[in-house]
């Protein structure tokens, strides 16, 4: 079995790969009518985008912290449900390949993020 010597975070091009990512998931998401007006009601979404770019670097193996809350705390009464989740994740899908990230890759988080949805779905 070949081993992988690089991590997630370097495969989705470190801070500035995932950051330009993150960029295009979040104008995606506005501009999805499944799911913008949360988006667009949110008070301060650059913050939320920070916070997507910082979650996503120290998720992936890269140096960064994380400052926001948690999974559950984050998504608490939002009551999102199972379209909106699968349309994050298409919006997500489609940002990776704009992205230039290969399929293997794209699956690699496409599975990262499918294991959160019980933290995201209804809580």
């Amino acid at each position: 079995m070949n081993q992988v010597t690089t991590t997630l975070y370097e495969r989705l091009g470190r801070r500035e790969g995932i950051t330009r990512i993150t960029a295009d998931l979040m104008k995606n998401h506005l501009a999805n009518p499944l799911v913008n007006a949360r988006y667009m009601n949110s008070e301060d979404l650059a913050r939320v985008e920070r916070r997507a770019v910082e979650f996503f670097c120290a998720g992936t193996g890269g140096p960064e912290s994380y400052s926001g809350k948690d999974m559950v705390a984050t998504h608490k009464g939002m009551n999102i449900n199972e379209q909106e989740f699968m349309t994050v994740i298409d919006d997500a899908m489609d940002a990776l390949q704009k992205n230039g990230i290969d399929e293997a890759v794209r699956n690699e988080v496409l599975a990262i993020l499918w294991s959160m949805r019980r933290e995201v779905l209804r809580v």
